[in-house]
């Protein structure tokens, strides 16, 4: 029998394959966009663990590996920013990436700031656009990001409640 896929909250000792992972997950977009420049490409590994210091970040492990991972955090206004949720490829499909969002939002939701949930995708991610919009995620803004990337930002209420399986 195979292992069961755990997730926990990352730490700083995660940083490094997250960053790795990232940077594996985030080829297609790259290719998708024609743009290899794209921030997750390019971010640094003391970028990462400041980001991790400043919010809350989560990782799913197969055995010892980070096989997938969400970060986020919630500012001023009580939004709940969550970013780069990143699968690996030989995983995706199988719902961790909804199982990790729904995790992050537990979390937030705990929170007495967080207020909404907010996060953003490009414009051709359709698998993304799919699973937030599973997850009652809407659109709220578009913003060009560049001459082929378009962001679409959803969002939704924290007091919507976790995503619920129809029977």
């Amino acid at each position: 029998m195979g292992m069961s896929v755990t997730i926990s909250a990352a730490s700083a000792q995660d940083a490094e394959q997250i960053l790795k992972l990232q940077y594996l997950c985030y080829q297609n977009e790259a290719e998708l966009y024609g743009d290899y420049t794209i921030e997750p490409l390019t971010q640094t590994l003391d970028d990462l663990r400041a980001e991790l210091d400043r919010g809350h970040g989560l990782v799913a492990r197969l055995g010892d590996e980070v096989v997938a991972s969400v970060r986020g955090s919630v500012d001023a206004t009580g939004t709940a920013r969550i970013a780069k949720l990143i699968v690996h490829p030989r995983l995706r499909r199988h719902g961790l990436g909804g199982r990790l969002l729904d995790a992050i939002e537990t979390h937030f939701a705990a929170e007495p700031a967080a207020r909404r949930f907010q996060l953003f995708t490009g414009h051709r991610g359709e698998g993304g656009l799919r699973l937030y919009r599973s997850r009652g995620y809407a659109p709220v803004a578009t913003e060009e990001a560049g001459p082929k990337v378009r962001l679409v930002t959803l969002e939704k209420s924290a007091g919507a409640g976790a995503y619920m399986a129809s029977a």
